[in-house]
């Protein structure tokens, strides 16, 4: 087994337990989110937190389900390629949901 193989992995799990977290908390895992747990209480509460930590929850899945398969690929092939490639794939999807301003960020949550 490669490096690479036991970082996707150990990836791979970490976010699956970030899932099961928000799947058991729903809306109130929302406070951990980024940038979120931050706003104050009253700005907060103009927000969809089910729907945020439901999303989050899919984010975590998807990183979860990109790492898992390139450390599983990795292992079956016995080289790193798969992992490099998966954790390469990660990055994108990973900040593809980076927003730095707060608008864009929770923007669509917001409660009408």
């Amino acid at each position: 087994m490669t490096a690479w193989t036991a970082v996707c992995g150990g990836g791979s799990v970490i976010f699956l337990g970030m899932a099961l977290l928000f799947a058991v908390l729903k809306g109130k895992a929302a406070i951990l989110i980024a940038g979120f747990n931050t706003m104050p209480k009253e700005q907060r509460k103009q927000y969809d937190t089910e729907r945020m930590s439901k999303d989050q929850r899919n984010a975590f899945v998807l990183w979860a389900v990109i790492l898992g398969s390139g450390s599983l690929l990795s292992f079956l092939t016995a080289s790193q390629n798969a992992a490099v490639l998966s954790g390469i794939i990660w990055l994108i999807a990973f900040f593809r949901d980076v927003h730095l301003d707060e608008e864009k960020a929770f923007g669509k949550y917001r409660l009408k």
